[in-house]
């Protein structure tokens, strides 16, 4: 297990509704019908958007999400972006469907359904990884091919990280680099890769069904790499996730080479990305980052057999 001192659920620093301006508030109550008597900000995540379960007078219960595009431009983008995105899924994926948007170019608001469910436990517990496994193996099957959305292909989408070992400081940087340069033979495709699947962006229900939320950055790749970024949290906590690869429905019959080069190229981002300035909206995001960096980096040089 790798030490982890991350406050996970409450590392986002988000806008509560009281900090909506009253035409958004109005709006979103329009939409749903009813007074919202009840707002509870999702502490989840690493952004700063407004991200909170709505408890309406009526009863009901809704999820909504809202940036201005004006205070928090890449957000907002990224709620734009998310809403492009969920228009397209089919509706068996397993995520939370949307139900309404709205963009009037100063503010993104969205709602998708209401999920009665939990985040993954923390440390990651067996029971969990397998819920979360097997929507992602759902995933791959439903979004192959790829629904008709226009997204970079992983290649390109991952294509400058490579180079990102010119500057970083490893004693295996020219190993790990010969592994990443080799991206693009391995992660092509036909599947919508949501690319972002960890424990902050799972819900898992009562009856042990797992849903994927923030389909912000998918792109098409090839079908186990998110099963494979799954795992991820769950190696770092202590699991044996190469028990998990051997008998996996599509990681199985990736070879092990084309692996490592996944976990070089994705090492090479956490790597860079840890060192940068800590952004105010977002105090853990750097502490998470380096923290995915020193898993990824034990694990692939326990798979490569590397000793220093």
């Amino acid at each position: 297990m790798i030490p982890n001192r991350i406050p996970h659920g409450r590392t986002a620093r988000r806008l509560e509704w009281v900090h909506l301006p009253p035409q958004i508030r109005a709006l979103v109550e329009g939409h749903l019908g009813s007074p919202v008597t009840e707002a509870v900000s999702q502490g989840g995540g690493f952004t700063p958007g407004f991200a909170s379960v709505l408890q309406c007078e009526d009863g009901s219960t809704h999820f909504v999400k809202a940036a201005s595009a004006r205070a928090q431009r890449m957000f907002a983008e990224s709620y734009r972006e998310e809403t492009r995105k969920l228009r397209a899924l089919p509706a068996a994926t397993p995520a939370p469907r949307l139900l309404w948007a709205e963009d009037d170019g100063e503010w993104v608001v969205l709602s998708t359904e209401y999920v009665d469910g939990r985040a993954p436990v923390r440390p990651w517990t067996l029971e969990d990884l397998a819920a979360a496994s097997a929507m992602a193996v759902t995933m791959a099957d439903v979004l192959t091919p790829a629904p008709g959305l226009a997204v970079d292909s992983a290649a390109d989408e991952f294509g400058s990280w490579p180079a990102l070992w010119d500057r970083i400081d490893h004693p295996r940087a020219a190993d790990i680099k010969a592994l990443a340069v080799r991206h693009a033979e391995v992660v092509g495709g036909s599947t919508l890769v949501h690319t972002d699947i960890r424990d902050d962006n799972i819900l898992i229900r009562a009856d042990g069904s797992a849903v994927l939320c923030d389909w912000n950055w998918p792109v098409l790749g090839a079908a186990w790499l998110d099963s494979l970024f799954l795992l991820i949290g769950p190696r770092g906590d202590g699991l044996d996730v190469d028990a998990h690869i051997a008998a996996h429905p599509l990681l199985s019959n990736v070879t092990p080479d084309d692996i490592d080069v996944v976990l070089a190229l994705v090492l090479a981002y956490f790597t860079v990305s840890s060192f940068e300035a800590v952004p105010s909206t977002s105090p853990y995001i750097r502490q998470a980052q380096a923290w995915q960096r020193d898993v990824i980096d034990d694990w692939l040089a326990e798979r490569r057999g590397w000793k220093d």
